[in-house]
């Protein structure tokens, strides 16, 4: 068993999904599949039973999760240990993040850091994307992580991934189980997010490309106040995909979004211009990019593996269909 083994484990266990849990391990669909297999080929044993909609653990693969995690703690523990007592570093570091982006585990990261760094003083703040940018070109943060792509030319800036947005509805909403296209959302009552969160913006202005107007009743600046919201039924809303599938969505109606003018929700991690790889915000963003390395490696040596059956987002975690908004 390798260290990438467990790692991709985790990641399948997780999110019950191919291509999610190879976009969590920062490896191809192919990559995953053929290491999930070559494990299971090596321990005599399925640890993962796949449908075209789920991937769920076996009793084997549910009796590994508790050694994969510990085999992943010890190792990141090592390389912790071994980095505090050969590069002491003091200092302080300012980091702000938009709430639950998915992409980033920021509240991991940052334990990590603490860690290997115990001397470094650290503040966290959470903001809207737009105020962060703000923050960290005026030099009030050092690092941030942002879910929008405007304004950035001015700092450092670091993409880390990004998905589709999709439309949520509540069971008993009119356009639950239909079809609907942009013009059927004209004048429809919205929950959104504060003007300063990045998916504001993007939602925004995908309806101002439709011609299409809109009513935010509800502007919140907490993802679950928005879903309980939806649920009530005091509007609809427009979220990044995995916002869909938390637990809290599970009532929900997901409705995929289409059109040119639909963009993606991207995340990146901006720092200021001048800032230097010795200093606390350099050897933070270090510590993301050991977090997030792409194992190029691993795709190569799993690129001749069998794909599995899901090549793309189910299209819902709910139990009623969802519909395609088209164009």
């Amino acid at each position: 068993m390798e260290f990438r083994q467990m790692e991709y484990v985790l990641a399948l266990a997780e999110e019950r999904h191919f291509t999610r849990a190879a976009d969590l391990a920062g490896i191809s669909q192919s990559g995953l599949s053929s290491a999930i297999r070559s494990l299971e080929d090596e321990l005599g044993t399925s640890l993962f039973r796949r449908t075209t909609r789920r991937v769920e653990p076996t009793a084997a693969g549910l009796a590994l999760l508790p050694h994969a995690r510990a085999m992943l703690d010890e190792a990141a523990q090592a390389r912790d240990a071994v980095v505090r007592v050969s590069r002491t570093v003091t200092g302080s570091l300012r980091v702000g993040a938009e709430q639950c982006l998915g992409l980033v585990d920021v509240a991991g990261l940052l334990e990590r850091f603490h860690r290997r760094y115990p001397l470094v003083e650290t503040e966290f703040v959470q903001s809207g994307s737009h105020e962060l940018v703000e923050s960290v070109r005026a030099g009030g943060l050092d690092v941030a992580f942002v879910a929008t792509t405007r304004h950035l030319a001015s700092v450092r800036h670091v993409p880390l991934g990004h998905e589709p947005v999709v439309l949520l509805t509540s069971p008993a909403h009119p356009l639950a189980h239909t079809d609907p296209t942009w013009e059927q959302l004209e004048g429809q009552d919205f929950v959104d997010f504060g003007s300063s969160w990045g998916v504001r913006t993007l939602n925004d202005e995908a309806f101002a490309a439709h011609g299409v107007t809109r009513r935010v009743r509800c502007s919140v600046n907490d993802v679950h106040t928005l879903l309980d919201l939806v649920r009530r039924g005091l509007g609809i809303a427009i979220v990044p995909q995995h916002v869909a599938a938390k637990p809290q969505a599970a009532e929900l109606i997901r409705h995929s979004l289409h059109g040119a003018s639909v963009a993606d929700w991207t995340v990146s991690a901006i720092s200021p211009r001048q800032d230097r790889a010795d200093l606390p915000a350099g050897m933070l963003l270090e510590l993301l990019g050991e977090s997030h390395a792409t194992a190029e490696s691993a795709v190569t040596a799993g690129s001749t593996g069998v794909q599995e059956p899901v090549t793309a987002p189910e299209p819902s975690p709910v139990p009623a269909r969802a519909g395609d908004l088209a164009q």
